[in-house]
């Protein structure tokens, strides 16, 4: 029952519909930003001081001395193993991209106000890289067929047929527009060879049956997805006479991202209609949100610092776009039209990610250096998406599928004249209540930084561990994902 659980669990987030799988890939980040945050693996909270520290709390920014500018540059490497039905393969890409760019102007108070100076600042972040692919292949005992089979069962047979004059291209679009994405998918199963009518006779005829004959068939499957979300922090904040800080942070996101993945099958027995049959789809998504942060850091006796945000839900407004194609030795002649040229957009969905709550700590050792901690809370239960009507059963699912996650960042910085040495680490709890699905994320980092004087210049490497799951058209692929960052960083202070 377990398995049975996880296996619908997964069939339901790896469709190309909206659903949980979208909403909690939306609602992640990861520790990017400057070569010093990702040194320390995030563990900012208490300390400010840094322009990516004000992503976790926005009074951060308010302990800087005086006006600055911050970029950082970045490769992003991911290795990913699968073990699909014994079959192991391995996946490795990398790129390179501008993961934070940012600015503070310190504006110092020269009367007699307790409150010492106000602090305006802007930065540009890359929340999560999609940047990521996978090759799978073994030899299942369920066809990728299944998939249309259930879209196809209890349709009418007349419903997902051409009308006469009717070009096929045109009558995936058309089916699609008037009936819905289940017809059209059964439209697609149908004349793409891979399922027939069982009474080909009776237009109202409701069930199907695949045309392929097998015991196991063998399958490719490859993962493609490019892009990222990413977060533009407008922010001001203040100090207080000489111990408290507080902030509040206004962002903007945007999500962009492209899917690809296709499917290759063949393998059957001799006596199958069904020889090879292959499945694409493309899928486009841009996005934007809103959200606030407000924090405070409170310096205390001896070095001690403690630090509190609340980050509220980001809501988003999100458009997908479908592209499929489709072939077998049973397809229609015409089927090639069906393609990139046919787009499929779907009206446009809401999306609410949890809040995420902070409470930091970190012990400053005069110039030696620092010690400091993180923990943040985010309910991934309480992720929406709307309109209700047409996501009741998501948000449903979602209910009973995710829960709230605990993270721990820890790290520190010890100082040697003008060069600082750094590490950390980093434990993310699974959002899934089942671990079969994905496993805990934990990561380490290390870095070094060299003060010139105005200008200091920092790198970094971050390495994180992942185990999950993937559904492939009703059959599972355990995965191993391990994900590795170098980044380099740049600051003047003026």
């Amino acid at each position: 029952m377990k398995h049975l659980l996880l296996l619908l669990t997964l069939i339901s987030v790896s469709g190309f519909s909206q659903n949980i799988d979208d909403a909690l890939l939306y609602s992640t980040e990861t520790n990017y930003g400057s070569a010093r945050y990702q040194a320390m693996s995030g563990a900012f909270g208490a300390l400010g001081g840094d322009l990516s520290a004000i992503n976790d709390n926005p009074a951060g920014s308010a302990v800087f001395k005086n006006s600055l500018i911050t970029g950082s540059l970045s490769v992003n490497s991911k290795n990913n193993d699968a073990n699909y039905f014994g079959t192991q393969t391995n996946t490795s890409d990398s790129n390179l991209n501008i993961n934070q760019l940012g600015a503070a102007l310190v504006l110092k108070d020269t009367g007699n106000s307790d409150w010492n100076k106000i602090v305006l600042a802007i930065n540009y972040e890359q929340n999560q890289s999609f940047n990521t692919e996978y090759y799978i292949a073994g030899k299942s005992d369920t066809s990728f067929n299944s998939y249309f089979l259930n879209q196809a069962n209890g349709l009418a047979f007349q419903d997902i047929q051409l009308l006469s004059g009717e070009l096929i291209e045109e009558g995936y679009l058309n089916i699609g527009a008037e009936y819905g994405f289940d017809f059209q998918q059964a439209f697609l199963g149908y004349y793409g060879g891979l399922i027939d009518p069982v009474d080909a006779a009776n237009p109202l005829n409701t069930t199907y049956i695949g045309t392929a004959t097998y015991n196991t068939v063998n399958q490719d499957y490859y993962y493609s997805s490019t892009g990222n979300s990413s977060k533009f922090n407008f922010n001001i904040a203040t100090q207080y006479k000489d111990d408290l800080y507080l902030g509040l942070s206004l962002n903007a996101h945007n999500i962009d991202t492209e899917k690809v993945t296709t499917i290759k099958e063949k393998g059957y027995s001799p006596a199958s209609a069904l020889e090879f049959a292959s499945f694409s789809n493309y899928l486009n998504t841009q996005g934007s949100g809103f959200s606030f942060q407000l924090g405070l850091i409170k310096k205390m006796k001896n070095g001690l610092r403690l630090g509190a945000s609340f980050q509220s839900p980001t809501w988003y407004t999100i458009t997908d776009e479908l592209s499929q194609r489709i072939n077998s030795n049973l397809a229609d002649a015409d089927i090639s039209y069906i393609g990139l040229n046919q787009i499929n957009t779907f009206e446009d969905y809401k999306l609410r990610t949890p809040l995420k709550l902070t409470a930091s700590a970190a012990m400053v050792l005069g110039k030696q250096g620092l010690i400091s901690v993180d923990y943040h809370y985010k309910d991934y239960n309480n992720i929406k998406m709307k309109p209700n009507a047409s996501f009741s059963d998501t948000n449903a699912e979602i209910g009973q599928v995710l829960k709230g996650t605990n993270e721990i960042n820890i790290g520190g910085e010890y100082r040697i004249e003008k060069i600082s040495l750094r590490a950390g680490y980093r434990f993310e709890e699974t959002p899934f209540k089942n671990e079969e699905i994905a496993d805990n994320l934990k990561g380490y980092s290390l870095g070094f930084g060299y003060n010139f004087g105005r200008t200091k210049l920092d790198f970094s490497y971050s390495k994180s561990n992942q185990k999950n799951s993937h559904q492939v058209y009703g059959n599972i692929s355990k995965l191993e994902e391990n994900k590795a960052n170098v980044t380099a960083s740049l600051t003047y202070n003026f």
